[in-house]
C-alpha cells in the first residue's frame, strides 16, 4: 500500500494545527511587548524633556502636573539631602543649595504603569534689582 492513512492524515494535522497556535502566541505576545516598549520609551522622553526645562531651580522649588496624550505627568521638587545619598562630605564641598526634582510619567495599560526619574539641580541665585541710576 502506498501513501497515508487517514490516521496518519489526521494525526499530522492536529499536530500542524498546535504548533500554528503556539506560533501565533509567540507572535502576538512579541507584538505585545514591543507596544509596551514603545510606551515606556516615550514615557521616558517625556519624563528627560521635563527634567531638562529647569537646569536650575527657584529658591521655593517647583511642583506642577499635566496632561499628555495618554500620559499623566507630575514635577516636584524637595531638598535634597546629600547625606542619604553620597556621604556628608557632598554638603560641604556644594558651593549652592542642591534641590531634587522627580519627574513621574503615567499612563494606563494592563494597569498603571509609570517611569519615575529622580536628578539634583541647584537652586537658582536670586539677582537682585538693579540699583537705580543716579540723576545728579
Amino acid at each position: 500500500m502506498q501513501g497515508f492513512s487517514l490516521v496518519e492524515m489526521l494525526v499530522a494535522m492536529a499536530i500542524l494545527a498546535l504548533s500554528l497556535g503556539v506560533l501565533y502566541q509567540a507572535a502576538a505576545g512579541a507584538t505585545r511587548n514591543v507596544r509596551i516598549d514603545e510606551r515606556y520609551t516615550y514615557a521616558v522622553q517625556i519624563a528627560q524633556s521635563l527634567l531638562a526645562e529647569y537646569p536650575a531651580l527657584p529658591p521655593e522649588g517647583v511642583s506642577s502636573a499635566g496632561v499628555m496624550g495618554d500620559f499623566s505627568w507630575q514635577l516636584d521638587s524637595s531638598p535634597w539631602d546629600a547625606a542619604d545619598s553620597v556621604g556628608s562630605q557632598a554638603r560641604a564641598v556644594a558651593p549652592v543649595e542642591l534641590l531634587q526634582l522627580v519627574a513621574l510619567v503615567r499612563w494606563e495599560g494592563s494597569g498603571t504603569r509609570e517611569v519615575r526619574l529622580t536628578t539634583v539641580v541647584p537652586e537658582r541665585a536670586f539677582d537682585p534689582p538693579p540699583e537705580p541710576a543716579n540723576a545728579f
